[in-house]
Parts: C-alpha cells; sequence; structure tokens
C-alpha cells in the first residue's frame, strides 16, 4: 500500500494536523498507530483511497478514490460512554456540512452511527478507543467516510452518494473544508455543555423516530416503535406492551431502508 503524501486541500482550523495520503489501508488503523506513538489530539488522516476499509462490526467496506476517507484523533476525559457519544456530534457536523453545500439535500441520522438522504446511507462513523489505566479512555479515533462521487453496490441495504443525488459539484475537499469546522464546533459544544445540546439536534433530523424498526442485538432481534434518545445516546423503543426498552448497542432497520 501506498502513504505517499499528496496535495492537501486549503488550510483547515488549526486545531487539525492533517496528513494526506493517496492510499492506505485504513485510516483509522494509521490513527491508531500514531496515537499509541503520542500523537497530539487532532492528528488527522485523510486517504484517496482504502484498500482495507472497514465498517461496524469489521465488515468490509469498499473504499474506492473519488470519496472522503477520514479519521480524527481526540484525547477527551471521559469514560467510554460518553465518548461513544462523539459519534453523534459527528453525524451532525457532517449533515450540517452536506447542508451547506449542497442545500437542496436533507440529511437525516439514523441510530447509532449512519448519516442517510432519502433513505440511503450517505455515510458512515466508525468509532474505536483505547482504555486508559486506572479508568476512562486514553484516546479516540473517530473514523468517518462519505460517499461523494460513488457508492459501494450489493451491501444490503439502500446506499448513495452525493453525485448520484443531483450534488455533483461536490469534491471530497469540499465535503472536508465543510465538515472539519463543523465538527470543531460540536467538539466545543459537547466539551463545554454535555450531551443535551448535541442529543436535541441530532433528534431533528432523527430518521424513522416515531414510527417502527426493528432492532438486532448480538443474541435477539425485537421489534417496536422509535419514540426518543435517552440521556447518554441510548435508543428508547416503545414495545407492544407499552414499556420502553433502553438500546445502548445493537444494529436499526427501518421500514423504508
Amino acid at each position: 500500500m501506498s502513504k505517499t503524501q499528496v496535495s492537501p486541500p486549503p488550510d483547515l482550523p488549526a486545531f487539525f494536523e492533517p496528513h494526506y495520503l493517496k492510499s492506505i489501508g485504513s485510516t483509522n488503523d494509521e490513527v491508531k498507530q500514531l496515537a499509541r506513538g503520542g500523537a497530539p489530539e487532532g492528528t488527522l488522516v485523510i486517504a484517496g483511497e482504502q484498500l482495507l476499509g472497514r465498517g461496524r462490526s469489521g465488515r468490509q467496506w469498499t473504499s474506492k478514490p473519488g470519496n472522503l476517507y477520514m479519521s480524527l484523533l481526540l484525547r477527551p476525559q471521559c469514560d467510554a460512554g460518553q465518548a461513544a457519544q462523539i459519534s453523534f456530534l459527528a453525524a451532525l457536523a457532517l449533515s450540517s456540512a452536506i447542508v451547506q453545500i449542497a442545500p437542496e439535500l436533507e440529511p437525516q441520522h439514523k441510530w447509532p452511527n449512519d448519516v442517510l438522504i432519502n433513505g440511503g446511507k450517505i455515510a458512515g462513523i466508525l468509532l474505536e478507543s483505547s482504555a486508559r489505566l486506572g479508568g476512562g479512555v486514553e484516546w479516540v479515533v473517530l473514523g468517518m467516510g462519505v460517499n461523494v462521487a460513488h457508492h459501494p453496490d450489493n451491501t444490503g441495504q439502500s446506499v448513495a452518494s452525493l453525485d448520484a443525488l443531483g450534488a455533483t459539484d461536490c469534491t471530497a475537499h469540499s465535503v472536508l473544508n465543510a465538515l472539519a469546522p463543523a465538527l470543531l464546533r460540536w467538539l466545543d459544544i459537547w466539551h463545554t455543555e454535555g450531551f443535551a445540546p448535541i442529543r436535541i439536534a441530532w433528534l431533528r433530523r432523527a430518521a424513522g423516530i416515531g414510527g417502527p424498526l426493528r432492532v438486532r442485538l448480538a443474541k435477539e432481534e425485537f421489534t417496536g416503535t422509535f419514540r426518543d434518545l435517552d440521556g447518554d445516546g441510548s435508543l428508547l423503543v416503545e414495545q407492544s406492551d407499552g414499556t420502553l426498552r433502553h438500546v445502548s448497542a445493537g444494529e436499526v432497520f427501518l421500514p423504508s431502508i
């Protein structure tokens, strides 16, 4: 695999220390290696393509040139449960970036870590972390892949790209240039105000809220109605008997997706 540096797009906010690579196995793996070596918060790896891209549960994800592939190193002072909230603010940052550069599009958030447009998955978010001795997290790697020029086929779910949706002027660089300051803004809100404003803003664009869904857990599946997020980001599902079930980890399937 190649780690050849390529020419960067215009300057990002000072928080970010970008590394632009033509091709790599996985941006998350690269940032994890840098994190173990003591790299500072804000280290950002962007690749033209990934040869070993992956999604949730280790699933392989096609990562051809033309899309945005990036991973950001964060060092929050929090526990693992709080660190998981970063996926919600990342979705918020991406949806606001998309609206900024392609205002005709209406992104939605799908629990726990997808961004959709017209029911098709436009992006995925993958968090990986390392525990700190004595508690908390040592670092968190926020990986984001955005389908800009194309999208994978045969994924078993509806998938879309910005180009296919008519936003033909968007490029990986233009998405990054809108996304980076949005990430910085929502990270600052999270650090200073906690999860509450993140939850409210995320729910405004929540896909399927108030409607039926199917939830797949490690050892069971069940159906219900998507009612809310609780204060830590867990999904609240109303079951047929009227009770609310809290889901902190699992996969969600909506009827139209």
